[in-house]
């Protein structure tokens, strides 16, 4: 359902209330409560309660300005729209890992969504030491079937060149092009990091050859639009338990090159995997591995059975698309990890370790390793290939 309104106000505890009560989601006379539980950097997150029965739903709202800056960093509301249309187009393809969409509103920037308070955010539950047996192989089908579907192996040209257009996100991307792909390579003022770090990241604002492949990796996202994307898909942008997996907040979601949502979403791994030891950080290896695994083959799956290219059948040209495909992938991963150590966004993952040493050796550890993903990301084959990289950057 969608409804329309006179001009864009933010909600309130109260107000979230009414709109939840005007949707008829909830038993007539229902006692609600509102909680705001958003904790990112863009948009307020109602979770509207039944007292009694336990019923619930989330209600998001999108803000006119990045609240991890304030008001001197205006934002605009279309993304409400464009995560709201994402979540639908997806939910088509992978309707299981995606939150139902209830309602939306162009003009108060809201979405009504499926409230998945029962699960935990990846990335809180793997800081905790959480396995999540079934998230890459959850994560890996996600992205084959969305992005698939999505791009010009499976769609008329009319179709995706359409739903490029309705998908244009100029300002968000514009934040990704900035924050991942320029500032943490240049001494710019977004950049955050520990006087002890600025030796290691020094090295990276004067290694030419790097910056030279990151200049390749940004003109990829920049020139090409090959499948609708989540645009932000890393552990904060997944729930899950032992049993399912949710992916949600694709406000970034345009149309770039494939590789760019699989490299986020290992990046991020990686990370995890950097801090953990034992058999925990064997699980999140797993991971990393599954990923890729389960993506390529459903990829290929998909490729035969519903594949309209005319070239298709050629010999060797699904090998190529793959191959491309994982070392944008490997690349793009090593320009998240340094950005999530360097930029102005970090992780809970690196910054939520207490001992200083420990955590200053550990970042240093991730910049090295997102350095060698960039440089070397040609000369990795195979998943195998890049897991012993980290393997010999720690």
């Amino acid at each position: 359902m969608t409804t329309t309104t006179q001009s864009y106000k933010a909600l309130t505890d109260e107000s979230a209330i009414a709109l939840a009560e005007s949707l008829n989601f909830f038993s007539q006379g229902a006692k609600l409560e509102s909680q705001e539980i958003g904790d990112g950097n863009l948009n307020y997150v109602f979770k509207i309660t039944d007292g009694e029965s336990g019923k619930g739903l989330i209600i998001k709202q999108a803000l006119p300005y990045a609240k991890v800056v304030g008001e001197s960093w205006p934002l605009t509301l279309k993304r409400a729209t464009i995560e709201a249309n994402a979540l639908k187009k997806h939910g088509e393809f992978v309707p299981e890992l995606v939150p139902a969409v209830y309602a939306t509103n162009e003009e108060l920037a809201f979405t009504v969504m499926e409230d998945l308070s029962h699960l935990t955010i990846a990335r809180e539950g793997l800081i905790s030491g959480e396995a999540y047996p079934k998230l890459s192989a959850d994560i890996g089908k996600y992205l084959a079937k969305t992005l698939f579907h999505t791009s010009d192996f499976a769609l008329h040209p009319f179709e995706k060149k359409r739903l490029a257009v309705e998908f244009s996100n100029p300002e968000l991307c514009k934040i990704t092009e900035d924050l991942i792909f320029t500032d943490p390579f240049f001494d710019h003022e977004t950049n955050d990091f520990e006087p002890e770090l600025q030796t290691a990241v020094e090295a990276i604002w004067n290694n030419g050859p790097l910056k030279l492949e990151a200049a390749k990796l940004k003109k990829s996202f920049l020139t090409e639009a090959e499948a609708l994307l989540h645009g932000d898909l890393h552990t904060g942008s997944i729930f899950a338990s032992e049993t399912e997996t949710k992916v949600i907040d694709p406000e970034f979601a345009f149309y770039g090159p494939i590789g760019f949502d699989v490299g986020l979403f290992l990046a991020n791994l990686i990370a995890q995997a950097v801090t953990r030891e034992g058999e925990k950080r064997e699980a999140v290896i797993r991971h990393i591995e599954n990923t890729w695994k389960v993506f390529s083959s459903t990829f290929s799956e998909l490729w035969e059975e519903k594949g309209i290219e005319a070239f298709k059948d050629t010999k060797g040209y699904k090998e190529f698309v793959l191959e491309k495909i994982f070392q944008d992938a490997i690349g793009f991963a090593g320009c998240e990890l340094i950005r999530r150590t360097i930029g102005l966004a970090h992780v809970k993952d690196l910054d939520g370790i207490e001992e200083p040493e420990r955590r200053i050796g550990l970042k240093k550890q991730v910049l090295q390793t997102g350095e060698a993903l960039i440089v070397k990301r040609k000369d990795l084959p195979t998943i195998a290939a890049v897991i012993a990289l980290v393997e010999e950057q720690n």
